[in-house]
């Protein structure tokens, strides 16, 4: 595995993880609201890599990445495009495969809306969010996950803590083993909470994006996700042109962690499908 830096939109430094077939088809794994490019350990250590070139960045704001002062360097979609954008056009080789987990959906989306698809052979939606501080934003928000959502933003260090642990709980459908849980704490802390609120307060939807979408998209769900209400995948699918819905029943918020090996076989099927084209 490498290990790259790569500066993101208004110079903010990206690290980013690469894996794989140097000169393979990209796939880059966007990860969600509070986590870390570790969390798809479990796609870097199996049979993708074998096939593909990974990528997977700390997005602004967390894990090794920069963490620029002010909300405003979280709110604008230009500056998550851009993100993205540096990425790509340093690291992967000829159009990636998009993939989107939760808030990484709504950073995909970004991309999506700024770059267009010029670039980009498909794109995987996974347990994932399109747009914020919309009704229908709310309407696909678990309750549980929405019930939280301030102490996640609390400067008090002990109640922070409390609060992702409850966060980890609702990210899977069952506990994952304590070596797991303890790195998947260790990494979300790293986000600060003016990050997460920061986040959690942009406001904009990607509807029209999506509806004029051209190129594949594959949405993911877990029957049992209490982060994003499952319907989001449905609802989202029926908005672009080329669309189709996988769920995973019993499964969580993650799937590509609950069930690995579904999860890569899925996206090694549309990835070599896309990219063959």
């Amino acid at each position: 595995m490498e290990s790259h830096t790569v500066d993101g939109g208004g110079g903010t430094e990206l690290r980013v993880d690469a894996a794989g077939q140097s000169e393979a088809p990209t796939i880059l794994l966007v990860h969600g609201y509070s986590q870390s490019r570790l969390c798809w350990y479990e796609q870097f250590d199996g049979a993708l890599a074998d096939e593909f070139r990974l990528l997977a960045p700390d997005l602004r704001g967390h894990g090794d990445s920069g963490k620029p002062a002010g909300s405003d360097r979280y709110r604008d979609p230009e500056r998550w495009a851009a993100d993205l954008r540096a990425v790509i056009d340093e690291l992967a080789t000829d159009d990636p495969v998009l993939v989107g987990w939760s808030y990484g959906g709504l950073v995909v989306s970004d991309y999506l809306a700024v770059d267009g698809t010029d670039d980009v052979a498909g794109v995987v939606f996974v347990g994932a969010i399109t747009e914020k501080g919309t009704d229908a934003a709310a309407e696909i928000a678990g309750e549980e996950f929405a019930g939280m959502l301030d102490d996640l933003e609390t400067r008090d260090a002990e109640a922070s803590v409390d609060a992702l642990g409850r966060f980890l709980d609702i990210c899977t459908a069952e506990p994952v083993p304590p070596r797991e849980y303890h790195l998947m704490l260790g990494y979300n802390a790293r986000c600060p909470p003016r990050v997460r609120e920061a986040l959690q307060a942009r406001t904009g939807s990607n509807a029209a994006t999506l509806r004029e979408l051209d190129v594949p998209a594959l949405f993911v769900h877990g029957s049992a996700d209490r982060v994003v209400r499952p319907r989001a995948a449905r609802q989202h699918a029926d908005l672009v042109p080329d669309g189709e819905v996988s769920v995973y029943e019993g499964v969580g918020h993650s799937p590509f962690l609950e069930d690995p090996e579904r999860f890569d076989r899925e996206l090694r099927q549309f990835a070599t499908r896309v990219t063959e084209t």
